[in-house]
This record gives C-alpha cells, sequence and structure tokens, in this order.
C-alpha cells in the first residue's frame, strides 16, 4: 500500500493500522522477545485458543500493549517509529518477513514507503509533537467494548510482571487510574469488583486478590494511606483530588499579615514566600510550592503520596474528557497544557527527582479522532462501525420526527417502543426507554406530565416511571438506588427520564431506546445520549431503538461522520477567565444619533370584503405534515422507510361553531362579531368545508394563516416614524469618569490595554476605557489592523458593554422570541473624511443566522438616519484586512453579506 501523500499526510497518517499490521505478520518473531509468564497470559486471553473472557478488540488492545512494553521497551510511539523506519533497535530487517516486488526483496517497511524524504518527515515531525518526558499511549476503543476491563487486565499484568522481575524497569509496581468526573468514577470500581481470575491463570489471580491494596478516593474529603516506596497500589480519582494548584495572584499586605507568623516581617516575603503557615508539612512532603490554605492542604497531600511510589503507571479513563482541542493543543504546543495534563507531568517530574519514574501513560477513549485529524500517539483503535458489525454492541433504527408536538412526539416514541418491546425481558431483566430532557424545569412541568398522559392512555402503571436529575431535593435516595438497580431482574422501571445523565459512565444493558427531541446546547450530548442504548444484552444482537428529532437527527449524522471525534470544549465545565479592572478615560466619548420610534395603529375598516381568498386550494401542507423516518441502521444514511404519521397526532377537531369562537377570541368581540367571523368563512373562496378540513388536519394552519388574513382584511394598519436626535454616552458615567469602573473577564489572549508597548504612538486613536476585553480573536486582530490604518481617525471598541453601561445600542426584533432586543455593534470608527462607520465582526458561518440578518437589519435603518454607515465584515476578513476590508466605495453589502 502506498503512502498517502496529501497536504494532509500529518492529519490523516495512521500509524496504529500499519502497527498492527507488522504486528499480526510477524507475530512469531515478535513473541520471541515475551517472558514466558507474558505469553502464558496472552495464551490464557486470547479468544482463538477457547473460552476466554476478553472480547476480542480487548485482546487485540492488550497484545499491542504487551508489544509496546516487552518488544518496544516502552519508547515513544515517535521513536517506534523512526526505529521501524530505520530498520534498527529490534527491527532489523533479517529478523522478519520480507516481501517480493519486481526489483526484488524489500524491507517489512512496504507499507510505510514514503514518495519523499519530506513526507517521512511530516509524518515523524507529527507523531513526534505529542512527545512528553515519559511514553504517552492512547487506545481508541469505542463504547461498549470493555475499555475498563481492559485497563484492569493491563493493570494486573503489570503487577504479575512486576512481582516476578522486580528489577526490570519496563514495568509498573503501581497505578494510578484518572477518572474524568464523578460519573465515570463509580464505573471504575468495576476493576476492584470484577473476577481477575477471567483474565488471569489461578495462581496469578490469587497475587492480586492478595497483594493489590486499592485506594479510592471518592469524595474530596478522602486520604491515601499508601506507604513511600510501597508497591502494587491502585489508587483510582478524578484529577480534581490530587491535582497540584499555584497560586498566581500575588498575596495583599493585609493576606501576608493574616498568612505570615508574627516574628517574619513583609520585607521577607519575596525571600520566604514558599514559607507561610505550612512550613512544617513543605519540610515534611518537600514540597516546591507548599499549600497556601487549607483548600489546598488535602489534593497536595495525596500529590505527595502518590509522588513516592515508585515504578507509576498513568491510565486515564474516557480521556476525550482531557483530551479533545485542548490534547491538540497540548500535543502540538506545550504551552497549552490541560489541568491534568499539567498533573501527569508533575508527577513525571517528582519521581524523577526521587530516582523513579512514570513507566508510561496510558489513554482510553472511544475515539482516535481530534477534529477529523488522527491523534499522533494512538496505538490501537477499534471502531463503532467494527463494533457494531461484529455484535459487540446492540444494531439500530434510527427514527427522526419532522413537525411534531413535544407531546405527540413523546406519545409515538412510547407507542412504538411499547409496541416493539413491550414486557419482554433480557437475561431476566425488562426493556427500558430514557428520555433526556434539557433542564429540571422542562422534565418536571413539561416531560413527566405527558409521560404520566400517555402510559395512562395506554394503560401501563406509572410506577414503571422513575425520575433522576441529579438533584437531591427531587430524586431521593430511593430513586437513586432504584436506578443503580435498573439492571436487575427484579426493576420494574421501564421509562427512565433524565437530566444530563447522557454521557459516560452510565452503563445499563437493559436500556433499549433512547429519545431526545430538544435541541441540546452540546452537539456531542446527542451522540452521547443515543449511544447509551446500544450495549449488547443477551445471546443474540438485539436492537436499540433512536427516536430524535429531525434536527437532532442532522446533529447525529454529523457527530457520527466524525467517528466520536468529541472535543473537551464540549462536555466540560468552563474554565475560569481572569477578570480585568476597566476604567473610563476621560474626556467622555459622546455622538450623536436619530433614534427612530416607529408607532403602529389598527383602525376597522368600514366594511369587509366577501370572498377572501385564503389561498387553501394551492396551499403547500408540507412544512405541517409530522414525518416519522426509520433508518435500517445508524451507519447507514440511507433511508429505509418514511411514513406520515400526521393523523396519528393529538390534534384539536373543530366544528363551525368551535371554529367561529377560537377565532373570536382574538378580536374585540364589539367590533368583530361571531356573526361577522362565520359570513366572513362561509363567504370566503376557499369555503368553510376546506377551512375545517385543512384546520382539522393541521391546526397550526388556523394561527398561521386564517386568523392573520382575517385581521388583515378587518383591520388598516398604518405605522408612523418619529425621529428625534439624541446626545448619547458611549460609556455611561457613574458618578465622575473616575469613578466609573467596570469588571470583565476574557481570555488573556482577547485583552489589550492602554499601556500596550506596541500601541503607545497610536493610542489617541482609541481606548475611551483603559482596557478593552474583546470576545474573539477576529475582532482584536481587527482593531489591531485597524488602529494602525491611516484612514482611521478614531476607533472605539463598543461591543464589551452590552449589560447597560452604554446608551450606543440599536433596538431589533428577535426573529425566534419576537421580542424587541438590544444589540451592541462591536466598533464605532470615524473616518479621516469625517465619516462615522458601525462596524459588526461575524463568524463566517454566522452571517446568514436569521438573528444576526435581523440585527443588520435595524442596525442599518439607524446608521442610515443617523448619516452613519452599517458594515458587517467575516471573521476571516477581519483578520486578514482588518479596516481594509471596507471597499473605498462604502458599498460593502454586496461583498460580505
Amino acid at each position: 500500500m502506498a503512502a498517502k501523500s496529501n497536504s494532509r499526510q500529518t492529519l490523516s497518517f495512521e500509524f496504529f493500522s500499519n502497527l498492527k499490521r507488522f504486528y499480526d505478520e510477524n507475530k512469531p518473531a515478535i513473541r520471541r522477545h515475551y517472558k514466558e509468564l507474558t505469553k502464558r497470559i496472552l495464551d490464557y486471553n486470547d479468544p482463538s485458543k477457547g473460552n476466554a473472557f476478553l472480547r476480542k478488540p480487548q485482546f487485540e488492545a492488550l497484545e499491542m500493549y504487551v508489544f509496546l512494553k516487552e518488544f518496544g521497551g516502552n519508547r515513544k510511539v515517535h521513536e517506534i517509529f523512526r526505529d521501524w523506519h530505520d530498520g534498527k533497535n529490534g527491527f532489523e530487517q533479517a529478523k522478519f518477513a520480507l516481501s517480493e516486488t519486481k526489483e526484488g526483496q524489500i524491507s517489512f517497511m512496504k507499507e510505510l514507503m514514503f514518495t519523499n524524504p519530506e513526507e517521512y518527515k511530516k509524518a515523524f515531525n507529527y507523531l513526534a509533537s505529542a512527545s512528553r518526558q515519559y511514553s504517552n499511549y492512547i487506545f481508541a476503543l469505542t463504547m461498549g467494548t470493555g475499555k475498563t476491563i481492559l485497563m484492569a487486565t493491563c493493570i494486573y499484568y503489570e503487577f504479575v510482571l512486576a512481582n516476578k522481575f522486580r528489577k526490570d524497569p519496563r514495568y509498573c509496581h503501581n497505578a494510578l487510574v484518572f477518572a474524568p468526573d464523578k460519573t465515570v468514577l463509580q464505573s471504575l470500581k468495576e476493576i476492584k469488583d470484577f473476577d481477575v481470575s477471567k483474565v488471569l491463570p489461578p495462581e496469578y489471580a490469587n497475587f492480586i486478590s492478595t497483594a493489590v491494596k486499592f485506594h479510592y478516593l471518592s469524595d474530596s474529603d478522602t486520604t491515601i494511606s499508601t506507604q513511600p516506596g510501597s508497591l502494587f497500589n491502585i489508587i483510582i480519582s478524578n484529577t480534581q483530588k490530587i491535582i497540584i494548584k499555584k497560586q498566581h495572584k500575588e498575596k495583599s499586605k493585609l493576606e501576608l499579615f493574616y498568612t505570615q507568623p508574627s516574628s517574619r516581617t513583609l520585607q521577607e516575603e519575596p525571600v520566604k514566600k514558599n514559607n507561610a503557615i505550612f512550613d512544617d508539612l513543605s519540610d515534611i512532603l518537600d514540597v516546591t510550592e507548599a499549600p497556601q490554605d487549607e483548600k489546598e492542604l488535602l489534593p497536595n497531600a495525596r500529590f505527595q503520596r502518590i509522588a513516592r511510589l515508585p515504578q507509576l503507571g498513568i491510565y486515564v479513563d474516557e480521556a476525550h474528557h482531557a483530551i479533545g482541542n485542548e490534547l491538540a493543543k497540548s500535543q502540538t504546543n506545550n504551552k497549552s497544557e490541560s489541568s491534568l495534563r499539567t498533573t501527569i507531568n508533575e508527577l513525571a517530574s517528582r519521581l524523577d527527582q526521587a530516582g523513579s519514574r512514570v513507566v508510561a501513560c496510558y489513554n482510553y477513549t472511544g475515539t482516535p479522532y481530534i477534529n477529523n485529524s488522527i491523534m499522533p500517539e494512538v496505538v490501537y483503535a477499534y471502531s463503532l462501525k467494527d463494533a457494531i458489525k461484529n455484535k459487540y454492541l446492540k444494531e439500530t433504527d434510527p427514527i427522526s420526527y419532522s413537525n411534531i408536538k413535544s407531546e405527540d412526539f413523546v406519545r409515538n416514541v412510547i407507542k412504538d417502543f411499547w409496541e416493539k418491546e413491550g414486557e419482554k425481558r433480557f437475561e431476566g431483566m425488562l426493556p427500558k426507554l430514557a428520555f433526556f430532557a434539557a433542564t429540571i424545569n422542562e422534565l418536571e412541568n413539561e416531560l413527566l406530565p405527558i409521560v404520566e398522559k400517555v402510559l395512562d392512555e395506554l394503560n401501563i402503571p406509572l410506577d414503571k416511571i422513575l425520575v433522576n436529575v441529579g438533584d437531591a431535593t427531587i430524586t431521593k435516595n430511593d430513586d437513586l438506588r432504584e436506578f443503580n438497580s435498573l439492571d436487575t431482574p427484579g426493576s420494574n422501571k421501564q421509562f427512565i427520564l433524565l437530566v444530563n445523565k447522557g454521557r459516560e459512565g452510565w452503563n445499563c444493558r437493559s436500556l433499549f431506546g433512547v429519545a431526545l427531541y430538544r435541541e441540546p446546547k452540546s452537539t456531542i450530548f446527542v451522540l452521547q445520549a443515543t449511544m447509551r442504548c446500544l450495549r449488547s444484552i443477551g445471546p443474540n444482537q438485539e436492537t436499540g431503538h433512536i427516536y430524535l428529532s429531525e434536527g437532532n437527527l442532522q446533529i447525529l449524522d454529523s457527530e457520527l461522520q466524525r467517528n466520536f471525534n468529541v472535543t473537551l470544549d464540549d462536555i466540560k465545565k468552563q474554565k475560569e477567565l481572569p477578570s480585568y479592572t476597566i476604567r473610563m478615560v476621560p474626556p467622555p466619548v459622546k455622538i450623536t444619533i436619530n433614534r427612530v420610534k416607529r408607532v403602529y395603529s389598527a383602525k376597522k375598516k368600514e366594511t369587509c370584503p366577501d370572498g377572501i381568498d385564503f389561498g387553501l386550494v394551492d396551499f403547500d401542507y408540507n412544512k405541517y405534515k409530522v414525518i416519522r423516518t426509520e433508518r435500517q441502521s445508524i451507519l447507514v444514511t440511507d433511508f429505509a422507510k418514511t411514513q406520515d404519521i400526521t393523523e396519528t397526532v393529538n390534534r384539536r377537531n373543530f366544528s363551525a361553531y368551535t371554529l367561529v369562537a377560537e377565532i373570536a377570541r382574538y378580536f374585540n368581540n364589539e367590533e368583530v362579531s361571531c356573526l361577522t367571523i362565520k359570513k366572513i368563512l362561509e363567504t370566503s373562496k376557499d369555503g368553510l368545508d376546506l377551512i375545517l378540513k385543512s384546520v382539522n388536519l393541521y391546526n397550526d394552519i388556523l394561527y398561521d394563516v386564517i386568523i392573520p388574513i382575517i385581521h388583515k382584511n378587518l383591520y388598516e394598519i398604518t405605522s408612523t416614524d418619529n425621529s428625534e436626535p439624541e446626545e448619547i454616552e458611549l460609556v455611561k458615567i457613574n458618578g465622575t469618569p473616575e469613578d466609573t469602573v467596570f469588571v470583565r473577564k476574557c481570555e488573556p489572549d482577547l485583552m489589550l490595554s492602554i499601556q500596550n508597548p506596541y500601541l503607545q504612538d497610536v493610542v489617541e486613536k482609541s481606548f475611551n476605557l483603559d482596557t478593552y476585553c474583546f470576545d474573539s480573536f477576529p475582532e482584536i486582530e481587527f482593531f489591531r489592523k485597524s488602529i494602525l490604518d491611516d484612514n482611521v481617525e478614531k476607533i472605539y471598541f463598543t461591543g464589551m458593554l452590552t449589560h447597560g453601561e452604554s446608551d450606543f445600542y440599536v433596538n431589533y426584533i428577535d426573529p425566534e422570541s419576537h421580542m424587541v432586543r438590544n444589540y451592541y455593534p462591536d466598533f464605532l470608527i470615524k473616518t479621516k473624511d469625517n465619516k462615522w462607520l458601525i462596524i459588526e465582526i461575524k463568524g463566517d458561518n454566522q452571517i446568514d443566522n436569521p438573528v444576526v440578518l435581523a440585527k443588520a437589519e435595524f442596525a442599518r435603518k439607524l446608521a442610515s438616519d443617523s448619516m452613519f454607515e452599517y458594515f458587517m465584515i467575516k471573521g476571516t476578513d477581519a483578520v486578514k484586512m482588518g479596516f481594509a476590508a471596507l471597499p473605498s466605495n462604502g458599498n460593502i453589502q454586496a461583498s460580505l453579506m
């Protein structure tokens, strides 16, 4: 197979695939490097040699784990790649199979031949970009294939070999297991609870049972009881419980007074800043940066105990929580580290100082991809497609609904699920259906009442409902016990109503269906929630039922196309941003604008014309049809079956009298009587019968078409504009300019100060505030370029004061809520030829957003009435050109909108 030669070589080069191929082709030669004990453990778990407990993907990952250790010597991925390419350090040609070509024999590197040295260099540099002081490996197995059991097997293999070969530096003597959050932390208890004899011969399983000591940091008060230099400890925690917390902010003199012993002066602080009230603890623990208060004491104490354990192996579960885009940054830019990676790096440094080491860091995740690119240190991958194809997961039949209301969605989902699964039992367990709500309020006030109503209609007992919202005031202890017992034959719960339980860590094999109607804030939640019902159960491959709105199905398609390409920003709590104190710079900037007030009035017409045409004869009803789409599989985008289920949804059935009464509710009965409305319907061009038929089939036609057209024919709507000049302040003064102070948070890279040395020559052109906190990189780049432009006389950043601190705003009507809102444009610029320009910077993908377009429409109206000009600029153009992105003739709309 020829190597890839396109420009995405470094992003899509699958080293792990070639590594697996090399291993399979040369397994006998490779096994000669293994310990006899290792061979026995591998043979014990080989599915091809009997009734092994491990599944094929788990065993293949274990084989690669052992290969990297006993053949590769725990070398880093890029070092293995280099040795492989160069045929050295164990990869010499004579030791392995050769292949034949027209030119004769070539090395086993046939799968990695590069057309030129630059391609090899690019691939090597990409793999090396992730390098650290310790080896780092990523095992990507899709959910449901048993990553936790695989992790436990790897750890126990390490301990068995380490016990027999104590001086061999390749083996871990202790293990630290990281979970990303509390939910996954709970699921890791399986490492301790599962039967070790399933993956180790009995004599070694007994050793594990007696020698291994577990330390489970389930809460913030748990301490670690490990002894320095002790062996065979497994510590299971999340990052926050052992993370090093460094103080970045200098203490005030008052804070120093309360943290310093009375015998110490403030002048000694620079010299003895590490020797505050924890002096003695610092001496005992040898802490370079002692904890500054009690909140930092326990995490640091845990850290120190772990740092005294020899030969530490670090295992990261659900690693994409600590990876995502953050890994993409940290793998290629060591200045951009996640808190987890910082902790691991610091552990490695401390162990190295103590004469020990981090043997390696092993990451377990569901995807080898980040932003459609292969992560550089992936050493094994098993995809979702393979897991479903090989029946390690349930098959799927995704069903989507368009143009359907919440109650009808719930009703259709429950009916379909009950018809397909009902009260069947699988391994003695009832099938479950999970509904995911976006908020607790939505669950309590909307979802739960609808589910209860539908179950009552179907004569299904209401005690089959279980609610878990993660709030102790709503979800009681009994509910939690029921939730934790769902995968037992004794559970009668079948309809599970959840808030924020769709991510990793909830493993319920008897879950047969998931339903998600409202679009959540996080698109990855759609993927994670739908995947919950795919875990296999029973001897046969069952089917997991996925019920989604049409919008959520599109999100699922997008996420599946990336093959679990998730980012940390999607799922993690946003990091705390630094705060900046912002002050007004006198004198205050004032401008004059014309505020236009538009007053609408409705005057009833003297007569209503007969023969009103509602347009129902040629009306396009498609947008009101409720369409149910069922696919053959989650992996197939072709639709298997599309069905119009409009007739099945819950609708109000009007008679002629109730229809007239409903319409009359929207009019003043003294001006428009029921008899008038009845006459309008009967004399219409469409006729009362067609109106009734259309409204009863699609209730929304009454409110979208019938009532608005009647109103338009009964009333004459007029509007008047009143324009008044108004002098406004770009920044409202609070008392005096000196007292006008604001606090804003933003990324440090998006902050510009009036003290910036690079702007001193042009500082008079801007800075009505002493600090600007920008929202995005395109905004700050536009400012940097524009302030240096000779055509710009003044430029003010106005987009940061959005909470009433500025009078410079535009009233607009939100097309989604239909409410009047305030819009604060990004920049106000005065040019050398005395023109005032209002500028908005928008991401390229937001230019056509309906809300953005509505803002632009009203902003142009304000600008034209005030003799200003309004421009919206794409983010990419703002970054490239700054002010030069505006055409000299001022007609930018045609080119950018």
